[in-house]
Formats: C-alpha cells, structure tokens, sequence
C-alpha cells in the first residue's frame, strides 16, 4: 500500500511524494501528536492533549499523566505499524518536549523521534 506525505507535496518528477516507512511513521507520530482529542469528527478518540497543555503550569504529576495518554494513543492508533517501547515527556519553562522510542513492526532496529513545542 502507498500513502501520501504529510503535509501533502510533490516529488522532483512531478507526482505525488510518497514518504519511506520512517518518514512515513515520524509523520503519522507528529499528526497523533498534534491532534487535540474531538478535533477529527468521525474520529474523537484520534489525537493527545499535549496542544492543550502548552499553555498549562507542567509538573511532574502532569508530565507522568501525559506520558500515559500519549503511549496509550500511539499504541492505539499505530499498533499496525510499529511497536511502541517507550514515551518520555520533559517539560521546562518554555517548551514540552516529547521523545518517541519505537521499532516498526517486523524490525528489531529501535527509532527515536524527538518532538519539541515552544510555548506561546
């Protein structure tokens, strides 16, 4: 199956870009991410709260709590791609960073995805 990139583009020869499995996972993680739980109509359980708590105080607590949901969604929403291992969120004053380990299905070769939001 061949699917389209995120955000929609172009090739050099003029086609639609089709992205690699590790572009292709990276971009589905940052989507999933990004996605505020209600947002997709015909998908209200599609998407995480860590848009929403840009504009939180963070804390441990809330940090751990954050974590969870996030595993949770990735393991949901991506079981058929890959194997999440593990989800750590680190928040400072002024950004949440959120790091992915994962390996897609079928490989052992562990990835990470590092994904940082500065606060408004």
């Amino acid at each position: 199956m061949t699917t389209m990139g995120f955000p929609f583009s172009f090739a050099n020869t003029g086609r639609t870009r089709v992205p690699d499995l590790e572009t292709r996972l990276s971009e589905l993680v940052e989507m999933l991410l990004f996605t505020i739980p209600g947002e997709r109509v015909m998908r209200p359980d599609l998407g995480t709260p860590v848009t929403e708590l840009l504009f939180e105080g963070m804390n441990d607590a809330l940090d751990a709590a954050l974590q969870v949901a996030i595993h949770g969604a990735l393991t949901q929403h991506l079981a058929d791609l890959a194997d999440i291992r593990e989800v750590e969120v680190t928040s400072e004053d002024t950004a949440i960073a959120v790091s992915v380990v994962y390996a897609p299905l079928n490989e052992p070769e562990e990835r990470t995805i590092l994904f940082r939001r500065d606060r408004p």
